[in-house]
């Protein structure tokens, strides 16, 4: 199968192209940062549309630092609608169906399932990889992890369980018209989150709480955008109230096995936390 992966070089995208490539899939790699091509592998622009027009399914996922995804995704929508590949499936977030229908992730969804295309959505929880990149400057700098998130529990997911979810529901006739909650198979608030990183690297790191406007406040001073920073306080503000702490068994459905526990992801990554 030819699969065509929006995001190719991302978070998720890396795994989802090199699990494609190891079970003998050819993949259109869409993304604005190209590498150097291997064996099964071709580089497409991310900006073109029509450059999955040669694909038998089709991997989107909202880009991250845009409130509005669903302008951007729209015309990729258009295009899928009107090739009809043998399937489709969206990534946006969990808990993404509580949101109103005028929501930009939602609409997508709403709007993907309305296609008539053999669709698949996934939903996947907090990353991990996160703390190895969003949080990673205060515990590089002064061991702590700043985040308003109080004592709730998150079950977070490693992006490589989601990559290896997306490649099997990709190449799959299974799952259509599904939405599937991917997560962990633990719920963790961001105390033990720092215990486990601080068990993997012997480094001590901790867990502040901060003030929800001192959050916010700090998102603009990085330069984000004030919508989008909007929308990453009302994210924040819903994992603070439990929203995320729920456990599914979707990855275990689709890929035969347990998720990647928390502790082995920090073992993996611990040489990013220790600078």
């Amino acid at each position: 199968m030819k699969a065509y992966v929006f995001g190719a070089t991302g978070t998720v995208g890396s795994p989802l192209v090199q699990s494609l490539l190891d079970n003998g899939h050819e993949v259109l790699a869409a993304t604005r940062k190209p590498g150097e091509s291997k064996t099964g592998l071709k580089y497409v622009d991310a900006g073109d549309p029509k450059a999955m027009a040669e694909a038998d399914s089709v991997f989107l996922l909202s880009p991250g630092g845009l409130p509005d995804q669903y302008s951007v995704l729209k015309p990729y929508l258009d295009q899928a609608r009107q090739q009809k590949p043998q399937k489709t499936v969206l990534m946006t977030a969990f808990g993404v169906e509580h949101a109103p229908p005028e929501a930009p992730m939602r609409k997508l969804e709403l709007e993907l399932l309305d296609s008539g295309l053999n669709a698949t959505i996934l939903r996947p929880n907090w990353f991990m990889q996160n703390f190895n990149t969003y949080w990673i400057h205060g515990i590089l700098s002064d061991g702590k992890i700043y985040f308003p998130a109080g004592d709730a529990k998150t079950s977070f997911i490693d992006a490589r369980d989601i990559g290896a979810t997306a490649a099997t529901v990709l190449t799959s006739t299974e799952y259509s018209g599904e939405a599937l909650g991917l997560t962990g198979s633990e719920a963790l608030d961001h105390s033990q989150v720092a215990a486990k990183i601080s068990a993997a690297t012997g480094k001590s790191v901790e867990y502040v709480n901060v003030d929800p406007n001192d959050f916010k406040a700090s998102l603009k001073q990085a330069g984000l955008d004030a919508d989008y920073v909007e929308l990453l306080s009302g994210i924040a503000a819903a994992l603070r109230d439990g929203f995320a702490s729920p456990i599914t068994d979707a990855v275990n459905q689709v890929l035969k096995r347990d998720p990647i526990s928390f502790d082995q992801y920090a073992q993996d990554y611990a040489t990013a936390w220790k600078g």
